[in-house]
């Protein structure tokens, strides 16, 4: 077993090559057969790797967020909408789980996501299940149906589900999450796209918001307005204002009409729930699209930026940093100038943490849709593993869930408000938001 060790020394001297930017110093992994109760899921799928169906029980995969969670060390990880795609994913139910990546031992561990404390399994109390009792949605739901897709010839919805009025992959394709100040849990939608919030518990406080003159193909409200996004092209990145009061989605795919590989970038208030600002357009240049959008401080973020590759194929994984007062006026557009600030193909690895005989570190999943900041020289990374299809460890066997520490070679100016505490981090000390996870257990106690 290999020691973690971290390292606080701050490096120094001159230039960095992008390829050593970033040291990897910590790696756990959840393997890629992890379960946990639930509806069967995966009737709709067929896999030669992992036969389907998963007679009662979840996967527990496909994050594609993370932001702190309850107790120092842990974190809140959101599943997105399951199997990849609206037609496939009826039978998953949408949920946030709570883990514990242990950096000494490479292992995942699931915790209590109310407490924070380390469970032997991911079992009921290790997530919180997104539904609607209230009727907030106006969005058609899987819930209210009896066969699933409503097609006799399909098995009948779960009595779970129905009871519950759980959300499932097939009502929204949620990308990200963020908690904002008044303790309540905002989820990005590709199929919108939308916006819509729940309590700490889960269940919707209101209806699903569009963004203006924006339509996904999967838009139920749309009629014959022509749809002006790709299918897969909505909201996929999601940030939050240091004082959690302002949203920044971010679109995955342009806009019909804006410029070529432009991504838009809204503000939205969560008081008055409007948008404001316009928007800024993001700039790709070299991936096929975004996974996620974090916040460093109140204006700068960091944005994942991939290819549709992975393995040995995959040619462009990359984090880079954007300010939202830095930006060139094209046409009227803002459109954002950015900085490299790792190479996910191209990580430092002097400690072969992942025991391949290799000093050099590659990431190299077809989605990587989640990053935190730790402190201002750490960042976590998580990819979201497709289970059971996306395969860029080794072919022909589902990836795992990968969670990677990464020591920058340069700092981070600033840390998201509210990061007033240290906590134990392996052998060393890093800020990690100990006001919002003790608002967060507060609203837990509560809800």
């Amino acid at each position: 077993m290999r020691t973690f060790l971290f390292t606080t020394a701050l490096l120094c001297g001159g230039a960095v090559s992008p390829a050593l930017s970033a040291t990897l110093v910590g790696r756990a992994v959840l393997p890629a057969d992890t379960f946990s109760p639930g509806p069967t899921s995966g009737q709709f799928i067929f896999s030669a790797v992992r036969p389907a169906p998963y007679q009662d029980r979840q996967p527990v995969q496909g994050f594609s967020a993370i932001i702190p969670g309850p107790a120092p060390g842990t974190w809140i990880v959101m599943q997105d909408n399951g199997f990849g795609s609206q037609a496939n994913s009826a039978d998953i139910v949408l949920r946030i789980y709570g883990v514990e990546p242990d950096w000494r031992t490479g292992q995942v561990h699931p915790v209590d996501i109310r407490t924070g404390e380390r469970l032997a399994s991911f079992d009921s109390r290790s997530f919180v299940a997104l539904s609607d009792p209230n009727r907030q949605l106006r969005s058609p739901l899987q819930a209210d149906l009896t066969n699933y897709y409503n097609r006799p010839e399909n098995p009948p919805v779960d009595a779970s589900i129905r009871g519950q009025r759980l959300l499932t992959g097939a009502d929204f394709d949620i990308e990200s999450v963020r908690l904002d100040h008044r303790g309540r849990f905002w989820f990005s939608d590709e199929f919108g796209p939308f916006l819509f919030k729940t309590d700490a518990q889960g269940r919707v406080l209101g209806a699903e918001i569009g963004i203006p003159g924006v339509f996904a193909p999967q838009n139920p409200f749309r009629g014959d307005i022509p749809a002006n996004l790709p299918t897969s092209g909505g909201l996929e990145g999601l940030a939050i204002s240091p004082d959690g009061k302002t949203l920044y989605p971010m679109l995955e795919k342009p806009v019909s009409g804006d410029p070529s590989q432009h991504l838009r970038i809204y503000a939205f208030d969560v008081d008055t729930e409007t948008f404001t600002d316009g928007y800024w357009l993001y700039p790709l240049t070299g991936g096929d699209a975004i996974g996620e959008l974090t916040a460093i401080d109140a204006n700068r973020f960091l944005v994942i930026e991939r290819d549709s590759r992975q393995g040995a194929a995959a040619l462009f994984k990359q984090i880079f940093q954007i300010d939202l007062r830095d930006y060139n006026l094209v046409d009227g557009n803002k459109v954002l100038r950015k900085s490299l600030l790792v190479d996910l193909l191209a990580i430092n690895d002097p400690e072969d943490l992942d025991a391949d005989g290799s000093s050099l570190f590659r990431f190299p999943y077809v989605t990587i849709e989640a990053v935190a900041v730790v402190d201002p020289f750490h960042i976590v990374v998580v990819n979201d593993n497709n289970y059971p299809f996306s395969t860029g460890r080794q072919a022909g066997v589902p990836d795992s869930n990968e969670f990677i520490l990464l020591r920058l070679d340069q700092p981070l100016v600033a840390v998201p408000e509210p990061a007033i505490g240290f906590a134990l981090l392996g052998l060393g000390a890093v800020a990690l938001g100990l006001r919002k996870r003790q608002g967060w257990s507060r609203q837990m106690a509560h809800a």
